[in-house]
C-alpha cells in the first residue's frame, strides 16, 4: 500500500468519531513493529505529526517508567509519518540513523511531536529529523533525532 493511499484513508478516518482510533488501530497491519506500542496517531499533516502513547504495562521497564526502546519507536514513528506524509510518489526513506536523549523518566500519557520541511530531493539526500516526546505537565522527557535517506525511485507503469 503506498503512502499517499495511506494519508488518504487518514483524511477521512481523523473527520469521523473515532476515526483517529481506528486508522491508529490500522496501522498495526501496515506496520506490525511499530503498531505493537498501541501509539494513536493525534494529528498527521504534511511535515508534522503527532502521536500520543498511553501509559501500558506492556511498554514499562523495571524502573515503572516506559521503557527507553519504546520511547525511541515512538519518536521514529512520529518521525516517520511526519517525512514520509511529506515525499513525493516518486521518494523513498529509509532510516539510516537514530539517536535519543532521555531526559526524565517517563511516565503517563505521552505525547510525541515531529515538526519538519523536506529539501527539495532531486537525488540522494540525508536528511535529520527531530520528535521531541513529552510527558502530561508538557515536560520533555525525551528528544529523538532520526536521520533519513531519501532518495527517488523509478514509478511502476500500470
Amino acid at each position: 500500500m503506498s503512502i499517499q493511499k495511506v494519508f488518504s484513508f487518514w483524511k477521512y478516518f481523523s473527520n469521523i468519531p473515532l476515526g483517529k482510533a481506528f486508522f491508529s488501530y490500522l496501522i498495526r497491519f501496515v506496520n506490525p513493529y511499530t503498531g505493537s506500542l498501541g501509539a494513536c496517531i493525534d494529528v498527521l499533516e504534511k511535515g508534522h505529526a503527532q502521536v500520543l502513547l498511553k501509559d501500558k504495562k506492556k511498554n514499562r521497564n523495571h524502573l515503572n517508567s516506559i521503557h527507553a526502546i519504546a520511547l525511541t519507536n515512538l519518536g521514529e514513528f512520529t518521525s516517520g509519518i511526519a517525512v514520509l506524509g511529506s515525499l513525493e510518489p516518486n521518494i523513498r526513506g529509509i532510516v539510516k540513523h537514530i539517536s535519543i536523549e532521555f531526559l526524565k523518566k517517563a511516565r503517563g500519557t505521552l505525547r510525541a511531536v515531529c515538526k519538519c520541511e523536506l529539501p527539495k530531493i532531486n537525488k540522494d539526500t540525508e536528511f535529520m529529523v527531530y520528535a521531541d516526546i513529552f510527558d502530561v505537565q508538557g515536560e520533555c522527557v525525551a528528544k529523538v533525532s532520526v536521520l533519513w535517506k531519501l532518495g527517488l525511485f523509478e514509478l511502476e507503469e500500470k
